[in-house]
């Protein structure tokens, strides 16, 4: 008998409170989870288009989009929300030449690039579904996908760090942030725990308030431009352009996204228990598509966010359910500017704090890889991989040839790739 395409979720909790992906929480819950996760995405898939200088309204309703049609193309089964990718920066920056100023003149330029690398993404999943992944999985093992998401996590570390050091009192309040997402992780039972990005976020705020506002510390909150912001409106679309200088530096992009969504669905599998390898080519069609709609509407190239899986590693809650809660908050959300200027109140040391945990969730997430799957960091060929990876990756080495430069997270990517191969293969020839 066939396979259903979507599961019979079911309201039943495991031991540990643990709820899995064909699994479900009431409607209130289901909401409440759902919000956390908008919560959780929301830093980078903001942060990644203001780099880029795209409209951050416009990610947020994609990434909602995007989301949404990863949950229908892999059957409700994975549960993954999909995010503005980090990935896309520095080769959008490359070519379309932004200043880091104001709004990207070039967005139809970079959106180009972003389609096409869609298409290649889409089409190494339809690949993957009529052979398999076993191709992927030589090429990319368990040593090397973990150490490929712990590095992301490390390499996102000091945009995080970065922003919360322009003062002392940043920096004090990023560790307030930390404290409180920590306290409510720790100390907190029940639905309070399951939100501990969320309610720690929301202490954080509410104490820097206090010490700006109200006793005139620090930079206070400017809560006018809230009311000066309208209730809705309609994000701002943008055309493609399609130049083959701008399509031959993003479009390779596809490599990194395949390698990053590969070691998201091991972590998720891992962590829920379940064998997601099946599932494999439709998250990366879905990942694809979603990436190909999202440049055609003039948002960010997508993919599955660490910072959620991070989120569900400590909640224990993988309900895909929550998901399309998730989805259709930041769509709603996206059509508001109102929205758009509350999340310009957050202060930038409590988005910080908040960005250093997550992010050192994805880092953790990347470990968990190796633990699940047993990885031996005696050997020397793993200890290399895992070592050359995360230095690359962290200390962002770029590398440039001719008018191409690969940045950090490519570079390491490829890194651990290559130096696996050359290694595993040369390990063969001394054991014969």
């Amino acid at each position: 008998m066939a396979e259903r395409w979507f599961p019979r979720w079911q309201k039943t909790q495991g031991s540990g409170g643990v709820v899995a992906p064909d699994g479900r929480l009431s409607l209130g819950q289901t909401t409440i989870m759902g919000v956390q996760h908008t919560v959780a995405m929301f830093g980078s898939t903001v942060l990644a288009p203001l780099l880029m200088g795209f409209d951050p309204n416009l990610a947020i309703f994609m990434s909602g989009i995007g989301t949404l049609l990863f949950f229908f193309i892999v059957g409700g089964r994975v549960p993954s929300y999909l995010g503005s990718s980090f990935a896309f920066i520095g080769l959008v920056i490359a070519a379309t030449g932004y200043s880091g100023q104001g709004a990207n003149a070039n967005i139809g330029v970079a959106l180009g690039g972003i389609i096409a690398c869609g298409v290649i993404y889409a089409i190494v999943g339809f690949v993957v579904m009529c052979i398999g992944t076993r191709w992927i999985e030589t090429l990319m093992p368990p040593v090397v996908t973990g150490a490929i998401v712990m590095m992301i996590g490390l390499n996102l570390a000091p945009v995080a760090v970065s922003g919360v050091s322009d003062s002392s009192f940043d920096s004090w309040m990023a560790l307030v942030t930390i404290v409180c997402i920590g306290a409510a992780a720790v100390f907190t039972r029940g639905l309070v725990q399951r939100l501990l990005i969320l309610v720690g976020l929301l202490a954080a705020y509410a104490i820097y308030a206090i010490v700006t506002n109200g006793l005139g510390f620090g930079t206070p909150i400017d809560f006018s431009i809230i009311a000066d912001a309208a209730w809705f409106g309609v994000p701002h679309f943008t055309a493609p352009e399609f130049h083959a200088h701008a399509i031959a530096l993003i479009a390779p992009v596809a490599v990194i996204l395949v390698a990053e969504n590969l070691g998201h669905v091991k972590a998720v599998g891992a962590m829920t228990g379940r064998n997601l390898d099946p599932y494999i080519g439709r998250a990366f069609v879905g990942d694809g598509i979603a990436t190909i709609v999202s440049g055609a509407a003039g948002g960010t190239g997508v993919t599955t966010y660490a910072e959620n899986i991070g989120v569900m590693a400590v909640t224990k809650v993988y309900s895909t359910l929550i998901f399309v809660a998730a989805a259709l908050m930041a769509i709603m959300l996206g059509f508001s500017p109102k929205f758009g200027a509350m999340i310009q109140t957050i202060p930038g040391p409590v988005m910080g704090g908040a960005s250093i945990v997550v992010f050192g969730l994805i880092a953790v997430a990347g470990a968990r890889i190796w633990v699940q799957n047993k990885v031996d960091l005696g050997d020397n060929a793993n200890l290399i991989v895992v070592a050359v990876t995360l230095v690359l990756g962290a200390g962002d080495f770029a590398l440039k040839i001719g008018d191409f430069t690969l940045g950090g997270i490519g570079t390491a990517t490829f890194g651990a790739i290559i130096l696996h191969a050359v290694l595993r293969r040369g390990r063969k020839r001394v054991t014969l």
